[in-house]
């Protein structure tokens, strides 16, 4: 099948299964989006929803954020992984808001990336979701699901995003970014997946792939999750 031909059938399958998109991570302006996406990096969205009401209770701005002591940030979100290093991201990048955009998020991936603990897949969500400018944020399960799905060789996150890009019409990224990682949540798990019974992977993944991946899982080490 073309590329462009499972592309096409993809977004319908997507589009039928998801036609509402709504964002996962709570958030009620683009700062505090900007903040739970910085949060979300290895953690879950589900733990990210948890530890955010009470932050955003204390710091719902920069100007507040910036003024909290990096241990009170720290001990506010210390049930997400990687908390102290993300608590000093949070401080840093709000003083800079303040110091270089007047505490406004910019709408700039340059100015986003400038930004401590802000990588290009964090400023791509905020574009995308804050300011509907188009972008195709990568994450694990986009990743891993081009990969299956024959949409790119999987080789690099940045080679992943170049592809889908190149696969997708521009109107549509913002929507199967969200589409794509739902999708991998529910019907097509890193582990123990049949890809022959999965609604895209059964008739999108290559005859390669389905043997790559059982070959793989018959390889798992004893013990591993």
């Amino acid at each position: 099948m073309k590329r462009s031909d499972k592309a096409r059938r993809v977004v319908e399958i997507l589009d039928d299964l998801y036609p509402e998109t709504p964002i996962p991570l709570d958030h009620v302006d683009p700062y505090t989006l900007l903040v739970a996406v910085m949060l979300s990096a290895q953690t879950t969205d589900k733990k990210v929803n948890e530890v955010t009401p009470a932050l955003f209770s204390r710091a719902p701005g920069p100007r507040e954020m910036a003024a909290l002591e990096v241990d009170e940030i720290r001990a506010l979100i210390r049930e997400i992984g990687l908390a102290p290093t993300k608590a000093k991201n949070l401080k840093r990048t709000s003083e800079l808001l303040l110091e270089r955009h007047g505490g406004v998020v910019p709408a700039s991936f340059e100015a986003l990336e400038a930004l401590p603990g802000v990588g290009h897949k964090t400023a791509s969500v905020v574009m995308s979701q804050a300011f509907g400018v188009p972008a195709f944020p990568v994450d694990t399960h986009i990743h891993r699901l081009a990969a299956r799905w024959g949409l790119s060789d999987g080789t690099t996150v940045e080679r992943t995003e170049a592809d889908l890009k190149a696969t997708f019409p521009e109107s549509l990224w913002n929507r199967l970014h969200l589409q794509i990682i739902f999708f991998g949540r529910e019907h097509c798990p890193a582990r123990g997946h049949d890809l022959t019974g999965c609604p895209i992977c059964g008739w999108a993944a290559t005859k390669r792939r389905i043997a790559d991946e059982a070959a793989g899982a018959k390889r798992k080490p004893r013990g591993a999750r």
